[in-house]
C-alpha cells in the first residue's frame, strides 16, 4: 500500500482538528488547574469535614462551603433565593434482634445484611425451602407463601457463557427476586460467597442506619419479602441437616434441574426499625443562558461521603473521600469558575447551566432521586446531565500502564443519545485527547456502575447523561482515600474534558437527540 496518500490524509485530518478548536473555550478551560483544584479538595476532604456523611455536621459544612463558592462566582441561588434544595430524609435504624439457626446465633453486618425498609416482623419456622437458582423449573408448583426461602444469588451457568457470580444482582437475578416475591414468602435468604469479603470490608457501614426519602404522603407499607444477603458459612448452617454443604447443593443445581426442597431447621429471625427525620440539602448554583435560556445543562457531583470510621480501634478515624467524590465536587467548582469567568467576559452560555451538588449518593442516590422527582427546572427542558464521580485517582486496572495518567471511563454517553456520545468523543479528540475507556459502558456490566451514581436518576427520566469515572482502587470507601493520593493534573485534565463537552452542549444550535428508551441502553 502506498504510504504517501495516507500521510497526506493524516496531515489533512490533523489540520482540520486544529481548525475546529474554539480558542475562546480553550482560554477558559485553561482556568481549570491542578493548583486551584488542590485548594478546594484540601478543604472538602480535610478531617474537619469528618467524611461528609449525609445528615451529619461534616456534610453540612461541605454544603456551606460549596454554596459559598457558588456565591463568590456570581451564580444565582435558584431555590427561592437560596442555594439549598431541601431533601427530606428519614433515618431508619434496623435492629435484628434475633437471627438463629438451630439455636446458633448469627450477627448483622458479619454474617448477613438487609437492604431496604420493611415492617417489623418476627419469624419462626421449622423448615426452609431451598429453590436453587430460583428458575421456574426449580420452583415448580412449590407453595412458598409464608416460607423462608434459601436462594443461590448467582446467575445459573449456561453452556458457552461465563455466569455472573458477583453478589451485586444482575438484571436477570432482579427478575428472579421479583418472581420469588410474587409468591409471598416470608423472607428470602440470598447466598453468595462474595458476601463474606464484602462484609469484612464494609460490614460496619452496612449495619449502620439507612436513609430513605421521607414519604410525602401515606404510602402502602412494603409488603414484599425482605432479601437478606447471607454468607456461604451461614448457608452451610442452613443446609446442615441434609448432610451436604451449600457448595454441594449449588453444584447439583448448576448441572441439573433440582426441584425445590424442604430442609429441616429451626430458624428464628426478628427485626424492627426505628425512624427519625434527617436534615439534608442538595446545593444548586444557576447560570442563566441567553437565547436558549429555557433549556438547562446540568453538571452534577455528589459531595457526601461515608463519614467517620466506626472501628473504635482504627488509627485513622475519618473516611475523607478525597476521590469519592471530593474530586468530582472539586471538578464542578472548577468548571463553574471557568464558565463564570467566560460569562463576565461576555462569553456566557446560550443555554442555562445548573451546577448541582448532590447529597445522599452514598445512601442510595437520594439527593439526585429527590431532585429528579421534584426538579427546580423542568426535566423536559434539561438537555443533559454530565455527572462526575471519582476523577482524581488511577484505578486499579490502570496502575503501571502507559495510559495511567491519561484516561477516563465515560459511562452511559450513548445509552439514550448517540449524538451525545459523538459530542463527547469530538470534545476529547479536539482538545484533551484522553484515552476514553468504554469497558464499563454497559448496563449489564457486573459492577453495575451505570446504576450506581447520580446520573442514573436523570437517565431513568429520559435525560441523556455522561458519567465520568476513574475506576475503583484499594482505598475505595476506606480511610486511605486522602488528598495526598490525588493526581491533581489528571483531575484537572478530566475536568477540562467535561468542561469542553459542556461548552459545546451549552452553545450548539440544537440539543442532543434522544434516540433510545431510558434503561434499554445501546
Amino acid at each position: 500500500m502506498n504510504k504517501l496518500p495516507l500521510l497526506l490524509i493524516a496531515l489533512a485530518s490533523a489540520t482540520t482538528a486544529c481548525a475546529q478548536q474554539n480558542t475562546t473555550a480553550m482560554k477558559y478551560a485553561g482556568l481549570i488547574t491542578a493548583e486551584d483544584a488542590k485548594k478546594h479538595l484540601s478543604i472538602l476532604a480535610s478531617d474537619a469535614f469528618e467524611g461528609r456523611e449525609t445528615g451529619k455536621p461534616g456534610a453540612e459544612k461541605a454544603a456551606n462551603y460549596i454554596a459559598g463558592e457558588f456565591k463568590k462566582l456570581g451564580l444565582q441561588a435558584p431555590v427561592n433565593g437560596s442555594y439549598f434544595f431541601n431533601v427530606p430524609l428519614t433515618e431508619n435504624a434496623l435492629k435484628v434482634t434475633a437471627f438463629t439457626v438451630n439455636g446458633k446465633s448469627f450477627e448483622y453486618g458479619t454474617d448477613f445484611y438487609l437492604g431496604g425498609s420493611f415492617p417489623d416482623k418476627s419469624t419462626s419456622v421449622t423448615d426452609i425451602v431451598f429453590v436453587g437458582y430460583g428458575t421456574d423449573a426449580e420452583i415448580g408448583n412449590t407453595d412458598l407463601a409464608g416460607k423462608v426461602v434459601l436462594w443461590i444469588n448467582e446467575d445459573k451457568p449456561e453452556a458457552g457463557a461465563t455466569p455472573n457470580t458477583s453478589y451485586r444482582m444482575s438484571n436477570a437475578r432482579i427478575k428472579v427476586v421479583k418472581n420469588l416475591q410474587s409468591k409471598n414468602p416470608a423472607i428470602i435468604l440470598a447466598a453468595n460467597p462474595g458476601i463474606a469479603a464484602a462484609l469484612a470490608r464494609f460490614g460496619k457501614s452496612v449495619a449502620s442506619p439507612k436513609l430513605t426519602i421521607k414519604d410525602e404522603a401515606a404510602k402502602p407499607a412494603n409488603t414484599n419479602a425482605p432479601v437478606f444477603n447471607i454468607t456461604a458459612t451461614l448457608a452451610d448452617e442452613l443446609v446442615k441437616s441434609t448432610g451436604k454443604t451449600y457448595a454441594d447443593l449449588k453444584s447439583a443445581s448448576a448441572t441439573a434441574v433440582a426441584p425445590a426442597a424442604d430442609i429441616k431447621n429451626n430458624v428464628v429471625i426478628n427485626y424492627a426499625t426505628t425512624r427519625k427525620d434527617v436534615k439534608a440539602v442538595d446545593v444548586l448554583g444557576y447560570m442563566p443562558g441567553t437565547d436558549l435560556k429555557d433549556e438547562v445543562l446540568i453538571f452534577s457531583a455528589h459531595y457526601d461521603h461515608i463519614g467517620l470510621n466506626p472501628d473504635e480501634k482504627a488509627k485513622d478515624k475519618v473516611n475523607n473521600g478525597a476521590d469519592d467524590d471530593g474530586s468530582g465536587t472539586t471538578g464542578i467548582l472548577e468548571i463553574a469558575r471557568a464558565f463564570s469567568k467566560a460569562k463576565k467576559d461576555g462569553h456566557g452560555p446560550r443555554r442555562s447551566i445548573l451546577f448541582l451538588g448532590n447529597v445522599g449518593e452514598e445512601k442510595g442516590l437520594l439527593g439526585s432521586e429527590y431532585y429528579s422527582d421534584h426538579p427546580v427546572f423542568p426535566l423536559a427542558n434539561t438537555i443533559t446531565d454530565l455527572n462526575i464521580d471519582m476523577i482524581g485517582r488511577v484505578g486499579e486496572e490502570y496502575i503501571g500502564k502507559p495510559d495511567s495518567a491519561n484516561y477516563v471511563y465515560p459511562i452511559g454517553s450513548a445509552m439514550l443519545s448517540k449524538e451525545l456520545h459523538e459530542i463527547g468523543e469530538n470534545a476529547n479528540n479536539t482538545y484533551t485527547k484522553l484515552k476514553l475507556d468504554y469497558k464499563y459502558d454497559d448496563p449489564n456490566d457486573p459492577n453495575k456502575f451505570y446504576y450506581r451514581s447520580d446520573h442514573y436518576n436523570f437517565a431513568k427520566h429520559g435525560v441523556p447523561i455522561i458519567f465520568y469515572f476513574n475506576g475503583v482502587h484499594a482505598d475505595y470507601h476506606q480511610p486511605g482515600d486522602e488528598v495526598s493520593k490525588i493526581n491533581f493534573p489528571l483531575l484537572a485534565k478530566r475536568a477540562q474534558l467535561v468542561f469542553y463537552t459542556g461548552w459545546e452542549l451549552a452553545n450548539r444550535d440544537k440539543r442532543p437527540v434522544v434516540d433510545a428508551v431510558a434503561g434499554e441502553g445501546k
